[in-house]
């Protein structure tokens, strides 16, 4: 299934039904009297967040969605009948939009969360509706309102506990393969990873989601590369796990291209809490280990994990340092809610 985090769609609900203009008719029944219905109500359009979708790929080949009309009001007091919802399903972190793009109307977190987009036309009232003492048989009736319509954007903001974030061919998709069940593609050059990956880590009886983002390179936020448009996704972490490939000649310079990337898009990322590690230990020498870690220690201030996605060195100790963080957050806003 191909990946889809953005979509622009246009909606519609329904337009109510019209008024009824009618009179009894009934033999031997004099001066019968109005009895016209009222028109239905139009239907409405709704978004709802479901489980087991994590794309918004359905979205690219239907992009109008109108709901039902109305129904007409009919003599006898007989109601039109209420037009259907159209009911648009996506995924779980799905953000909605105005055309603009920046306006926000609806942010939908959980499972089974509802919103209305467009509210449905009332029906027209009949000329029932109007008889009163002094108007014994109206000849009017009202037609039904219109219903909205408008242009949304749809945007999937994945909701995961840890993102992995890096250059390209850092070792992010290897170390999401070794520590659970997704099959990201993995290859010994740049950019393999295309679209984000999800997989869930299990580890001492807990677990967490696990997000793969493409890789960063300097300019990101400029649009280089894959640019920043992935990052979106990092935007619900509660943690970011920096990997840096201790292969390479400068480690410090991978991590602060990165962290400057992080920083320039903003939103939050740079404030995430952050755990550095340095990857690919089973092709190093403990020599080379000790002064690569030195070189990236400086760096970001702190001493990295030294891990190896291959061996399972030091993953143990990743993963339990990623658990401790998601911990905190979450009692942290459970104190806060």
């Amino acid at each position: 299934m191909k990946f889809l985090d953005e979509a622009k769609v246009y909606v519609k609900s329904g337009d109510g039904g019209n008024g009824c203009v009618s009179f009894r008719r009934e033999k031997f029944i004099e001066f019968g009297g109005p009895n016209g219905g009222d028109g239905g109500r139009g239907g409405d359009v709704v978004i709802e967040a479901v489980n087991g979708l994590n794309t918004l790929i359905d979205y690219r080949f239907q992009q109008h969605f109108k709901a039902e009309r109305g129904g007409n009001g009919m003599g006898k007091d007989r109601h039109g009948a209420n037009g259907d919802d159209v009911v648009m399903r996506v995924p779980v972190g799905t953000q909605v939009y105005e055309e603009d793009g920046e306006t926000l109307l609806a942010d939908l977190t959980e499972v089974g969360q509802r919103v209305t987009i467009a509210k449905g036309g009332n029906g027209g009232f009949g000329n029932a509706h109007f008889k009163s003492s002094t108007n014994r048989a109206p000849r009017n009736a009202n037609p039904g309102l219109p219903g909205e319509e408008l242009i949304i954007r749809l945007r999937l903001k994945l909701i995961a506990d840890a993102g992995l974030v890096g250059l390209p061919n850092a070792g992010k998709s290897t170390f999401l393969a070794a520590v659970s069940a997704a099959k990201p593609k993995i290859a010994d050059y740049p950019f393999t990873t295309l679209h984000p990956q999800l997989g869930v880590v299990r580890a001492d009886d807990r677990e967490f989601v696990l997000a793969d983002l493409p890789g960063l390179i300097e300019g990101a936020h400029e649009g280089t590369g894959l640019g920043d448009r992935f990052l979106g996704h990092t935007e619900r972490c509660r943690v970011l796990l920096h990997l840096v490939d201790g292969t390479q000649d400068d480690p410090a310079a991978a991590y602060i291209t990165v962290r400057g990337e992080l920083d320039a898009y903003g939103h939050g990322l740079e404030d995430k809490p952050e755990i550095v590690a340095l990857t690919k230990a089973d092709a190093m020498t403990p020599e080379a280990i000790k002064e690569q870690t030195a070189k990236l220690k400086k760096a970001c201030g702190k001493t990295p994990l030294v891990i190896s996605s291959q061996s399972k060195q030091g993953v143990p100790e990743t993963l339990r340092a990623l658990f401790k963080v998601i911990d905190a957050a979450k009692e942290e806003s459970c104190e806060t809610a």
